[in-house]
């Protein structure tokens, strides 16, 4: 399987490690990542709420980029995500369907979660799993962008979606049932509003600890950089003792896989999972 691939801004940087186990996982999966040629910022961040042309014709030209190269586009950032499916369908209902996408049938813009819970992928990955992570609880968060807005993502239950639930099971670990997998984490008021975005966090992982989790899978840099780097700060302020790693689901996915790097890249992370897996015999 060939995919067009496009990283992003944040696991060229802040999530590095979401991009290494993500290229790592796929090649042990035979899928080959194409990264896009002089791919750009979608724009994610900021534009979307300061310039609504701009939010459209960044991701645009990525689009472009990705019809050229014929091939279905990975996208692993939520965010990223969200915002080349906005752009996809803004450009279809403007009638300016330059770029080949999906909107006129050419290509697919998945999200990662997309294409490795894609059956032949999920039995390919059923087969490469050489560590079974039997005994380690886990609740899956989706966080917003994954699925929401539907109209968008095209997600069948937005409510309760169950991609990254099938993968978990798939690796021997149990995906604990919750309700709040799909719950804001605050990720775009990191910077303006961090009182709102610690209330959320708490709420999150102390709902996580009462499901009986003893970590959080994630497929967005975002809700990882949240719940992974504000864990300490929002502790403090609510007097808590959380101490639940966060995964991303390539991560645990590799460690399943027996990758051989895969040891390296929750080094990265603030809250580090290696207690956590070697009381469990996966790592020494």
């Amino acid at each position: 399987m060939e995919l067009s691939y496009f990283p992003g801004c944040s696991l060229h940087s802040t999530a590095s490690e979401y991009d290494a186990s993500t290229r790592a996982v796929c090649e042990a999966l035979e899928i080959d990542l194409r990264e896009l040629e002089d791919w750009n910022c979608c724009g994610s961040t900021s534009a979307h709420s300061m310039n609504a042309e701009l939010a459209k014709l960044l991701p645009a030209r990525n689009l472009e980029i990705a019809g050229r190269a014929g091939l279905d586009l990975m996208i692993p950032c939520a965010a990223c995500y969200s915002r080349s499916k906005m752009a996809e369908m803004e450009l279809a209902e403007a009638g300016e369907v330059a770029v080949e996408t999906s909107a006129n049938g050419q290509i697919r813009i998945d999200h990662i979660l997309d294409v490795l819970a894609e059956a032949e992928v999920l039995d390919k990955i059923r087969g490469s799993v050489t560590r079974k992570l039997e005994g380690l609880k886990a609740v899956c968060y989706y966080g917003c962008l994954t699925v929401r807005p539907p109209k968008v993502t095209g997600a069948r239950n937005p409510e309760n979606p169950e991609s990254m639930d099938r993968l978990v099971e798939v690796t021997g670990a149990e995906a604990i049932p919750w309700s709040y997998k799909t719950d804001c984490c605050g990720a775009s008021l990191t910077l303006t509003r961090s009182d709102v975005v610690l209330k959320l966090i708490d709420r999150l992982l102390v709902m996580a600890q009462e499901a009986g989790a003893e970590c959080v899978v994630v497929a967005c840099s975002m809700c990882h950089a949240n719940l992974d780097a504000r864990q300490k700060e929002a502790a403090a302020q609510f007097g808590r003792n959380y101490g639940i790693p966060v995964l991303y689901i390539s991560e645990l996915l590799g460690l399943a896989m027996d990758v051989p790097e895969s040891s390296q890249w929750w080094k990265r992370h603030l809250v580090d999972p290696t207690g956590l897996l070697s009381s469990k015999g996966f790592v020494q």
